[in-house]
């Protein structure tokens, strides 16, 4: 749990945005006179931590410290009440109540689209809530579904416009210029896009965008970058989807127009969909759908709409110069303040007077800050930065872990042998790389060495040696039997010489020899007389055939 000045206690972040971050937190104790809701120690609230650029823009803090009443008096039921304003330090954060329940951007992703009836009377509540803030001079500037909280009240639920004001603080020389704007590109209106003079018809225009969403479930702009979604707000026109009647869709084109000065108050804009509401339902008699026919008559322009200062400080009020300012002269010349040093030429000016020493001397504790010493503002901001930086995570080099690191040995003990220390390494193996060698030091760890900035960069890990092959195993216990081996191969080699044999058996006249009674070498002598013979009655055949036609044809001549 974080402290936020000393009324409050930050428990957990439930939500974060473009501005800041918004948390779950308890009140310490009641809070005083200057709060808008002193409540009571232990109740829950919603706090709101602006962002570190905005929280260090003198601009941004100026003007929260100025609008502070504004923000404090905006009270309605449809609008999240700001209870309390904390500057301290470098923080900025606004006290809210706590609204339990999703906001409408989550809702609709959830639930789909809304029906044309419900759509009408969630958003004629929203535009009460922008009637009464442009009552009191806050245009919101940044309205969607996701600065619409939905509070559940049992039967319905009740919509909580929140964010007032946080525009107008982010609005600053420091974060803003005059090609850019304050809001979100898709519900933006043109002209604010276009950097003309913004009105409380810019939340109009916010409300028609989000009451499409409701109804279609998507803005009707669209693009894939920002400036093509601006583009699209400047230069086309709104279609109207076949889901919306056609008194809902009267009330979105008059919300969307081009120009502020024909869209429609936000007071005529809460009464007109109320309107619609009755007529477009399933139990609407015939007054009330010709009423709803007919609702572009109560769509009429605000005659004095709630302007937004175009520069930053363009609505504070007048302020009164001293008496006498209309005397002064812009060319004269400067001035020179009388002295009062005795002995002084006249016109001179004043010597540099020197505060007087604090009774414990130069360097007592009443001799008041020294040129040298922080400003007490410096010291401020720099314990607000401590208490929100967070713990980072680095990798620890093993060597530098004095919950790992062997301690150095003293200067009397000598080393071991080198022998010794290599048979000692090879029976315990280490867990990490070696250490390199350290001086002898008195201190038993190694102080950190000085770095100027706060948090080392994370470094690499030390590239680790590759483990050696494990063999691999053929099951989860292994049994070796000893000449396993040899006892495959032999019966391998029976099973070829059995099958060897069938085939010379099989496939050889060897059965013949051995039923004749021959030896091997007599069978094979017969054989080739066999060969022998059959070769020479070939020859001697075609001798005798190639004489009986030579005398065959002698005796024919």
């Amino acid at each position: 749990m974080r402290p936020v000045g000393s009324k409050y206690l930050l428990e957990e972040p439930i939500g974060r945005g473009a501005t800041g971050t918004v948390w779950r937190a308890r009140q310490r104790e009641t809070a005083g006179a200057e709060a808008a809701v002193a409540g009571q120690p232990g109740e829950t609230v919603a706090i709101k931590v602006l962002k570190e650029e905005l929280a260090n823009d003198a601009d941004v803090v100026m003007r929260f410290l100025r609008e502070r009443s504004v923000l404090l008096r905006l009270t309605h039921p449809n609008i999240v009440r700001t209870r309390d304003l904390v500057v301290e330090g470098d923080l900025l954060a606004l006290v809210m109540d706590l609204v339990e329940g999703p906001d409408l951007h989550h809702y609709l992703r959830q639930n789909g689209p809304f029906s044309p009836v419900a759509a009408s009377l969630l958003t004629a509540q929203i535009a009460d809530a922008l009637a009464a803030s442009h009552t009191d001079g806050v245009v919101h500037r940044d309205l969607k579904p996701a600065n619409v909280l939905l509070k559940d009240d049992g039967d319905q639920l009740h919509p909580m416009l929140t964010d007032f004001g946080i525009a107008r603080l982010a609005d600053s020389p420091g974060l803003t210029r005059t090609h850019e704007f304050v809001g979100t590109p898709a519900y933006v209106a043109p002209e604010s896009a276009e950097g003309r003079p913004q009105t409380s018809a810019v939340d109009i225009y916010g409300a028609g965008i989000l009451l499409y969403e409701l109804v279609t479930g998507r803005p009707p702009f669209a693009g894939g970058t920002a400036l093509e979604v601006l583009h699209r707000h400047l230069s086309e026109e709104p279609r109207r989807p076949s889901s919306v009647p056609e008194p809902l869709w009267t009330v979105m084109e008059r919300c969307l127009r081009k120009e502020p000065d024909e869209r429609p108050s936000a007071v005529n804009l809460a009464r007109a969909l109320r309107t619609v509401a009755s007529g477009i339902g399933v139990h609407a008699n015939s007054a009330q759908v010709n009423a709803a026919m007919g609702v572009g008559a109560l769509l009429a322009p605000d005659p004095s709409p709630t302007a937004v200062p175009g520069e930053p400080g363009a609505a504070d009020p007048t302020q009164v110069l001293p008496s006498g300012a209309g005397s002064y002269d812009p060319a004269a010349a400067t001035s020179v303040m009388p002295t009062n040093a005795p002995g002084a030429p006249a016109g001179a000016a004043d010597r540099t007077s020197v505060m007087p020493v604090g009774p414990g001397g130069p360097g007592g504790p009443d001799a008041g800050p020294r040129p040298e010493d922080p400003h007490p503002w410096q010291n401020q901001l720099r314990a607000a930065r401590d208490r929100n930086e967070q713990t980072q995570v680095q990798y620890l080099d093993p060597s530098q872990d004095p919950l790992r690191r062997r301690p150095q040995r003293p200067q009397g003990q000598q080393p071991p042998p080198p022998q010794q220390q290599r048979q000692r390494q090879q029976r315990s193996p280490q867990p990490y790389p070696p250490q390199q060698a350290h001086p002898p030091q008195q201190q038993r760890y190694a102080p950190p060495p000085q770095q100027q900035q706060r948090y080392a960069p994370p470094q690499q890990p030390p590239p680790q040696p590759p483990a050696p092959r494990q063999p691999r195993q053929r099951g989860a216990n292994p049994m070796r039997i000893p000449g396993l081996g040899c006892l495959k191969g032999c019966l391998f080699t029976l099973v070829l010489l059995f099958v060897a044999g069938w085939l010379v058996w099989e496939l050889t006249p060897l059965q013949d020899w051995i039923g004749e009674g021959q030896s091997y070498w007599n069978a094979i002598k017969d054989t080739f007389n066999t060969v022998s013979d059959w070769v020479t009655e070939l020859g001697g055949s075609d001798a005798g055939s190639t004489s009986g036609t030579t005398s065959g044809s002698t005796g024919s001549n």
